[in-house]
């Protein structure tokens, strides 16, 4: 047990003592209309929580956490509605309140964090506005002087420097770690009683993850809140929460001290969550003899499938031909200061690497480290200042357009977001066709089949090819993203944070598809991630990144080991749950 993790449930015990529950969930249903009837997302569960103390509830995406978050403060979208149990706020069942009677409650009671940064500010509106709509509807402050200054002190709290400065900025300004400070401020701009924070580090990397969470901690500890954290990563429920809450499929199925949940699992669900969650103490996932099917109800265990790697793999990677090869790599970028001035800004700073056949390089750091956009620049996306790039034993400097489209065949991306790299309006067919239209290989009836092939070889069924994106889950759309990625048999494939967005069985599945195809066709990956738990599992060799250099390069084990740089041994201590023993 980590000293975090036994200070923070000493203190949510002592608190909860002898204290009268602040919100109480009696036998709650939720459902939602559809075309074919009503969908039970939530099925009557109970839990309470305490004043001061943090709860977190952990499932796979689908499993009704999110549902029951926003079913507290009646935020359920318009097709959904609370079909039984009660949702006590201080002693008041407030499922049949009106909109009118829960505006008292939101925000000064019960404060909402949502997950997404980057779509829950408008990017039309400035912070400061925005800011200041949320305590000018909460009736924190009155007066245009007054609200202006509850606005600066929020934004203060939430950790922003020159808050009076930022509030003039606009979202687009703002990394995603500030975004999600500002939602953290309005979310505790009105000193609620409890927080709802719903997977709010998902998508920041872990330096920034920790900071965010420290941040919370420390709000919520001061001011007495208490926390119902939403999330999928096991390691931080372990190591922020006092108990968790285990759903599945709208049930609770396990419940109880997070340490014993986590390390003593009673739940067959709930081990196999454990199994597949990444860990500090995983292997490389090796070649399965079989492709695991999505839909099927096993166990994945990344843990198990993690075996130890063969003892003359350095060798084997050694012999091996370099495909990527990149020499002191350089992008300076012109920055507008206003008053028609620009200054330098040195994204990628002489780095360099190769990346050997069949095998995965793994390129970390934080955001703004730089790895993104030695990406693009080995994508032929963006146009380097200096250095090389050779790949294939193709020089990328001085190609011709005509011989750069040819190049571009043999290397492919997958994207971060699988709900945003896929077309809406073309179906599940027509996007995995579209780089064989464009490369103009085969007729239509050989792209049918090649289609067909392709989503055998992520393990979907060919059916899916009629559909659209919108009719797919999250995991299901990234192995329409790999199989597009796959299209052109390409040679390397660039994956930049491909699983980040994914719940952890979803996340496992996806890990062994990638060394499943990586084993059968060959592929080099070029694997970006801030998620170190999941190099751990996915990467031969690592390099990591701090502003535009590489500061450490070498094999996995003796990165994750015998880390030389502080920086590095920094990132690593900063993977929620990293110290604690999982059971299974």
């Amino acid at each position: 047990m980590s000293p975090k993790t036994s200070t923070t449930t000493a203190a949510a015990r002592a608190t909860t003592k002898n204290a009268e529950p602040l919100v109480s969930i009696r036998d709650l249903e939720v459902a939602f209309h559809t075309h074919d009837g009503d969908i039970e997302a939530v099925r009557g569960i109970s839990f309470d929580i305490f004043p001061g103390e943090t709860v977190a509830i952990v499932g796979e995406s689908g499993s009704g956490k999110s549902t029951t978050a926003t079913a507290l403060i009646n935020l359920l979208p318009s097709n959904g509605r609370i079909t039984g149990g009660e949702v006590l706020v201080e002693g008041r069942d407030v499922t049949r309140w009106s909109q009118t009677q829960m505006a008292a409650v939101r925000g000064s009671v019960i404060g909402y964090v949502p997950q997404d940064p980057m779509s829950n500010l408008n990017p039309v509106w400035s912070v400061g506005f925005q800011v200041r709509e949320a305590i000018r509807a909460n009736n924190v402050a009155t007066g245009r002087k007054e609200i202006q200054a509850r606005a600066v002190e929020v934004l203060h709290q939430a950790g922003l420097s020159d808050s009076e400065r930022r509030m003039r900025q606009f979202p687009h300004q703002f990394s995603g770690g500030m975004k999600q400070r500002v939602l953290i401020g309005i979310g505790l701009g009105a000193d609620p009683r409890l927080l709802i924070a719903d997977e709010p580090t998902s998508a920041l990397d872990v330096t920034v993850q920790k900071t965010i969470l420290d941040h919370i901690e420390s709000l919520t500890r001061d001011k007495q809140v208490a926390l119902l954290l939403i999330t999928h990563d096991l390691g931080l429920a372990a190591e922020r929460a006092s108990r968790v809450i285990v759903m599945n499929r709208g049930k609770i199925v396990e419940a109880g001290k997070s340490l014993d949940i986590l390390q003593r699992p009673q739940h067959p669900y709930t081990k196999r969550l454990i199994a597949a969650a990444p860990s500090l103490a995983s292997r490389r996932i090796e070649s399965s003899a079989a492709v695991v099917n999505p839909d099927d109800d096993k166990s994945v265990d990344v843990a198990r499938m993690a075996r130890e790697r063969r003892e003359d793999e350095e060798a084997a990677v050694t012999a091996a031909q370099a495909v990527v090869q990149v020499r002191d790599l350089t992008k300076v970028f012109s920055i507008r200061r206003g008053s028609f001035r620009s200054e330098p800004l040195t994204a990628v700073d002489h780095i360099s690497f190769d990346i050997h056949r069949g095998t995965t390089l793994a390129l970390v750091g934080e955001s703004g480290s730089g790895k993104t956009t030695a990406a693009k620049m080995i994508l032929g996306l963006e146009t380097p200042t200096a250095g090389e790039i050779t790949v294939g034993g193709t020089q990328l400097a001085g190609v011709s357009r005509k011989d750069l489209f040819t190049l571009r065949s043999h290397m492919q991306p997958v994207f971060q977001d699988p709900y945003a790299s896929l077309d809406p309006q073309r179906s599940i067919g027509a996007i995995i066709a579209e780089p064989l239209r464009v490369h103009k290989v085969g007729d239509d009836r050989s792209r049918v089949a090649r289609v067909k092939e392709l989503l055998s070889q992520v393990a979907l069924p060919g059916a899916l090819a009629h559909r659209y994106p919108n009719e797919l889950s999250g995991g299901q759309r990234q192995r329409v993203a790999i199989a597009r990625a796959l299209a052109l048999k390409p040679d390397v494939v660039v994956l930049d944070e491909p699983v980040s967005a994914l719940d952890v069985l979803v996340q496992a599945q996806i890990l062994q598809l990638l060394a499943d195809l990586q084993a059968e066709l060959g592929l080099t990956y070029l694997f970006i991630t801030h998620d170190l738990a999941v190099v751990r599992v996915v990467a031969d060799e690592v390099a990591v990144m701090e502003n535009g250099k590489i500061v450490e390069r070498g094999d996995v084990d003796t990165i994750f080991s015998k880390p030389r740089e502080a920086y590095t041994r920094r990132l690593l201590d900063a993977i929620p749950g990293g110290n604690i023993v999982f059971g299974g």
